[in-house]
């Protein structure tokens, strides 16, 4: 009587977790627009009405409790998204970004048992990551270089990054560079470098001396330190081959446009 029961408990709890997991690529998509909006603003005030945007360079630390500006409210926005990151959430936020939480690891049991397989793997996709690391740092450098050279303005680095806000929902929903050259991952959802969102974006800023552009970086690295030591201490939840919620057959998210079923999956050999 047991293995039916199981069977019976694990459709329901499919059940229960499509029902409460929506397809988020519609709500992504809203997402999208108001970046493009923000980064809109953004471009126009630099022309028009600049000093709305001067606290994000502004190298008097109490210059952002002065008046309110514009870019206040891009930093609560930036700020309350990384905050989610940082929370193990069942709504709202996609399996990809929280993979590294137990709460949304169901183990694969048969396969748990060959740890050298799993270490092995993640390893390779380590490895592919930090080539993307190593690539973003050679870009950053460079626009260091033009800072310094005053080829870049401090609010060009700031327009950067709201630039990159915009590229990095481009990669989650239209087509990614990262995935399809270097990663070589089916999607978002089993991504090694998901959550590495806000540390690219924000980097460009990392030149300035502002409290804006600071907060930003350093809550940025404290998710990105997060990600890597729990892929280091758990790698079996970052792998479709261990975690079954990586699956295209158990995906909720619904992020890409692919049509939902199981695909070939591919070896951790």
């Amino acid at each position: 009587m047991e293995e039916p029961l199981i069977q019976i408990n694990k459709k329901l709890y499919k059940i229960t977790d499509t029902i409460n997991r929506k397809p988020l690529r519609k709500t992504y998509m809203v997402r999208f627009v108001i970046r493009c909006i923000i980064l809109a603003v953004s471009i126009l005030l630099y022309f028009i009405h600049p000093a709305q945007l001067a606290i994000s360079v502004d190298t008097d630390w109490l210059a952002p409790f002065h008046s309110l500006s514009f870019v206040h409210f891009v930093w609560l926005i930036w700020v309350i998204d990384m905050v989610m990151q940082l929370i193990p959430l069942q709504k709202h936020i996609p399996i990809g970004s929280q993979k590294n939480f137990s709460i949304h690891f169901r183990p694969i049991l048969e396969r748990l048992s060959d740890r050298k397989a799993i270490m092995k793997h993640i390893k390779m996709l380590s490895a592919r990551a930090y080539k993307v690391f190593l690539l973003w740092t050679a870009m950053i450098v460079a626009i260091g270089i033009a800072y310094h050279f005053e080829v870049l303005e401090p609010l060009h680095l700031y327009l950067i990054a709201a630039t990159f806000y915009v590229c990095d929902l481009i990669c989650v929903l239209f087509w990614c560079p990262f995935r399809v050259f270097i990663m070589k991952n089916k999607c978002c959802t089993t991504c090694r470098i998901f959550n590495w969102d806000h540390l690219m974006m924000f980097s460009p800023m990392i030149f300035l001396r502002s409290l804006f552009a600071w907060s930003l970086i350093i809550l940025a690295i404290i998710i990105w330190a997060i990600w890597e030591l729990t892929a280091f201490l758990y790698p079996e939840r970052f792998i479709m081959h261990t975690n079954s919620r990586l699956k295209c057959s158990e995906c909720t998210d619904r992020l890409c446009r692919r049509p939902r079923g199981d695909k070939i999956e591919p070896s951790m050999e």
